[in-house]
């Protein structure tokens, strides 16, 4: 289900100027339109923790499966006729169900990892983005082919529930709300008001914005900076992704050695050096290696931010819910943000907007320290 996520949410991303160009959208319209897909996320994720604790993870995926197949049937659709309108609506719809569909998932994923005994999120989360490169080589072939955006998304929406309704089945079994600790609720109001949390959502926060970044607009930073085709742009997009799946199936041996917050604080150095390179290069080459670097550098916030929300699996649904939805707010503000400053000063001087979020990054790092009540995830 990671990669399915994966390969849903590159699908489209990764022919950001085909969007573009079929809705007859500016730069910034682009990045408004953007947001509707993270303003769907940001919206169910608060509720998210709730329905995972009440339905269980393996139906809260489904139930978000189906409602991103939706989502972007209802974007083909508007691809077809133009309708920036219902492409919105349908983005929202996606963004809504990628969010329920993410918590639970990282529920899931907590709970494996927890009953395996070892590190194992940077591994799922590879998985994820292995989907991601599946979806931008899907997205570079249907470009080189002259396949119309609208009948690759129809296609992946057609596809994504087929995927979830045999996964999901595989899941653990959970309690049912009738079960022991029911009457607690799910305890997503005391969350947020653990200052741990927040700290760690805050982390998250960081990490997404860079990556987040990245995904809505490396191939339009090529073909709008480096004046390369959309092909190339889409091999930007795969490059990228392919450098965060390295680092993740690389991550855990990593993290095991060497800890928590020295993992992160060298891989925001890695993705300072490869921004660098992205705005500021002579050649498409250098650009490429740049997206790599960068690919690298954000590969684990996002997972050891959701391990960090799981050390304690009583609260992990509330937390992980919380830190999602603090997370998911760069999603929310970046691909306007990054819009408007493209507009005003051209797509390779907007990405600089990111060191900010790579300093916050930085400052927050401390807060993956694993829980000393949790033996099993200090080791």
């Amino acid at each position: 289900m990671f990669a399915a996520n994966g390969v849903a949410f590159a699908s489209f991303l990764s022919r950001a100027p085909s969007l573009r160009g079929d809705l007859e959208l500016s730069t910034a319209g682009l990045g408004l339109l953007l947001l509707s897909l993270s303003a769907g996320a940001v919206a169910g994720l608060p509720l998210s923790g709730p329905v995972v604790h009440r339905v269980g993870p393996a139906r809260a995926v489904f139930g978000g499966s189906l409602a991103v197949a939706s989502g972007l049937a209802a974007l083909a659709g508007a691809l077809v006729l133009g309708a920036v309108p219902l492409a919105a609506a349908g983005l929202v719809v996606t963004g809504l169900g990628m969010g329920v569909w993410d918590v639970a998932m990282n529920v899931e994923g907590a709970d494996v990892e927890r009953r395996l005994g070892r590190s194992l999120m940077p591994r799922l989360h590879a998985a994820f983005s292995l989907g991601t490169v599946a979806g931008a080589l899907l997205g570079a072939a249907s470009a080189a082919a002259g396949a119309a955006l609208a009948i690759q998304v129809a296609a992946v929406a057609a596809a994504v529930p087929v995927v979830a309704f045999v996964a999901v089945r595989a899941f653990h079994r959970t309690e049912r709300p009738t079960d022991r600790g029911a009457a607690r609720g799910s305890g997503a109001s005391a969350a947020w008001r653990e200052r741990r949390t927040v700290a760690v959502g805050l982390l998250v926060l960081a990490f997404a914005f860079t990556e987040g970044t990245a995904n809505d607009w490396v191939a339009v930073a090529l073909v709008d900076g480096y004046g390369t085709s959309e092909t190339i742009g889409a091999v930007a997009f795969g490059v990228f992704v392919s450098a965060m799946t390295a680092g993740r199936l690389g991550g855990s041996r990593a993290l095991d050695r060497f800890g928590r917050v020295v993992v992160l604080r060298a891989t925001a150095a890695l993705a300072l050096a490869g921004l660098l390179l992205v705005v500021s290069s002579d050649t498409t080459g250098l650009a490429l290696t740049g997206a790599a670097l960068w690919g690298i550098g954000a590969s684990l916030g996002f997972p050891v931010g959701m391990s960090a929300a799981s050390d304690d699996p009583a609260r992990a649904a509330a937390r992980v819910s919380v830190v999602s939805s603090i997370g998911y707010t760069a999603f929310l503000a970046g691909p306007p943000l990054v819009g408007v400053l493209a507009e005003r000063a051209g797509i390779l001087d907007a990405l600089a907007v990111v060191v900010a979020a790579l300093a916050l990054g930085l400052l927050a790092s401390g807060a993956a320290r694993p829980l000393r009540s949790d033996p099993a995830r200090a080791s």
